[in-house]
């Protein structure tokens, strides 16, 4: 687990499997969040992923912080002048990435009556950094 391994970096500078040798100032700086063996967890043992979430709740509330996790103000309903529709999303259950990773998302058109006469996507795909921002990807699609 994560914590047995910070605790081990703390004394030795080493990998524990392959003893090859860690960055030597921040030997934290390489360590990885494993989304999929999270998600494999979290449905193999029933109720730890709501006890992880009290944690993290109590960890906060005990000293006093805000946890954000919704940007204030960026889910409205409602439309944009583009003609995009804006959708609420429950933050709450979503991933949370490091800032280094990318994503990989598939595009769908979705038929409307309107929009029948228009060309398919010549990329299906888009991979772009956590970090980009819903307007970013909009900006991409209006262009498309």
């Amino acid at each position: 687990c994560k914590s047995c391994i910070v605790k081990y970096l703390q004394t030795s500078k080493y990998c524990p499997m392959c003893n090859t040798k860690i960055h030597e100032t921040q030997p934290l700086l390489n360590l990885k969040l494993d989304r999929v063996m999270q998600d494999i967890i979290y449905k193999l043992v029933p109720g730890l992923q709501e006890s992880e979430e009290k944690r993290i709740r109590e960890f906060y509330q005990s000293r006093g912080l805000d946890r954000v996790t919704q940007p204030s103000g960026e889910d409205t309903v409602g439309g944009d002048p583009m003609g995009l529709p804006y959708s609420t999303f429950d933050h709450s259950r979503a991933h949370y990435f490091r800032y280094d990773e990318h994503v990989s998302l598939c595009l769908e058109k979705q038929s409307s009556s309107k929009d029948k006469s228009k060309a398919v996507l010549q990329q299906k795909y888009v991979r772009c950094s956590v970090r980009a921002q819903i307007r970013h990807l909009r900006r991409v699609l209006c262009h498309r």
